[in-house]
């Protein structure tokens, strides 16, 4: 049987752009797929198909057992969803946006209360739950839309990047609320440009490229994919980078990765400790001074830059610089209107894009 979220075969174009090209997921139920993707990939064009906010051109969907495209009604009563932007009214109080959500949801009054008590606590905003939205910082926003999401605890969430714009702290605070809903067997699928968000919540991970899913597994079987181990080197002053580079590549077994600005510098290899041993050798008869130097695992980020053929951009760039195929041109309208009805409705808050192309795809 499908799992909690399927997907056979959507495809979805903007003009000539063509933002899904025969997407197929399948998600057992009480599981994370992670989805990876550069900007423009149709990460969010996916999440608003399967969310009703989207109709595909072709291909079909099925949430919490129930067809998308023939029941959205029914879909948008059995998910949660927190899109990529605070979708909350800034003229009403964080607590008032709480009891709302919970309202629209048919909750008791006496509950809608308690349950946004719970949540302006969990999220740290129990000092500013009395101020109106308005007031609040940007990721104080993101938290009260978050926070909106998890009102009630539906059978299936739909996060969309929902880290961006997070300190550190409240970043871990998601993770651990995400971790319990799915131990409670809620089905979710998240988007993230966060690598190590994927690695610590994804159950599966799928990579997502012009439209396509070009690679999906586990964690640990998508590096193995990318094979081997990494040789990282951090040298001591900007103008070694070269003379470095020239020594790793000597002993790579693929391409590496140099960061100007961290003076860091990473190869794929084979040999272990002691081919380590060589390239410290050699690195020191060039008069390269080192600050770090170490052996590791791939990590998910080699895994999409061996994939997609660059590295992932930041969530921060992902944030109000969406793609605009995952924007969809001439969409903000029906989402706004969608948006006043709250979350019940699934509602996202997707500003209109005009769509391009460019060698790297759909952006």
């Amino acid at each position: 049987m499908p799992g909690a979220i399927y997907a056979e075969g959507l495809v979805k174009t903007f003009g000539d752009v063509r933002a899904l090209d025969g997407v197929d997921l399948d998600v057992p139920e009480g599981t994370v797929l992670g989805m990876l993707g550069p900007n423009g990939a149709g990460k969010t064009t996916a999440v608003r198909v399967l969310t009703t906010l989207l109709q595909p051109d072709r291909g079909k969907a099925v949430v919490a057992g129930i067809d998308v495209l023939a029941h959205p009604d029914k879909v948008r009563r059995s998910i949660g969803l927190s899109g990529q932007f605070a979708a909350v009214d800034e003229y009403l109080t964080g607590r008032e946006n709480l009891i709302m959500v919970g309202q629209l949801y048919q909750m008791s009054g006496r509950d809608a209360k308690r349950r946004a008590a719970e949540l302006l606590e969990r999220f740290h905003l129990g000092d500013a739950a009395d101020r109106t939205a308005k007031t609040y910082s940007g990721g104080m926003r993101r938290r009260l839309d978050l926070a909106a999401a998890l009102v009630v605890s539906p059978p299936v969430m739909f996060m969309d990047e929902p880290t961006t714009g997070l300190d550190p702290r409240n970043r871990q605070g998601l993770w651990d609320v995400i971790q319990e809903l799915v131990a409670g067997g809620t089905t979710l699928l998240l988007t993230t440009q966060y690598l190590e968000e994927a690695d610590r919540l994804a159950h599966d991970i799928c990579v997502v490229d012009h439209g396509k899913v070009i690679a999906r597994g586990t964690s640990d079987q998508l590096k193995a994919r990318t094979g081997g181990e990494r040789v990282e080197v951090v040298v001591h002053a900007p103008e070694h980078l070269t003379v470095a580079d020239e020594v790793l590549r000597g002993f790579g077994k693929g391409e590496g990765t140099v960061e100007p600005h961290t003076r860091k510098l990473t190869i794929p290899v084979t040999g272990g400790a002691k081919l380590l041993a060589e390239v410290i050798r050699e690195l020191d008869l060039r008069g390269v001074e080192i600050d770090d130097i170490g052996l590791r695992r791939p990590t998910l980020d080699d895994v999409f830059i061996s994939l997609t053929g660059h590295a992932a951009e930041t969530a921060d760039g992902d944030g109000n610089g969406a793609g605009a195929a995952d924007a969809g041109p001439g969409d903000g309208g029906s989402v706004g209107k969608q948006k006043k009805r709250g979350k019940a409705g699934a509602a996202a808050d997707t500003p209109d894009a005009d769509v391009t192309t460019d060698k790297e795809g759909v952006k």
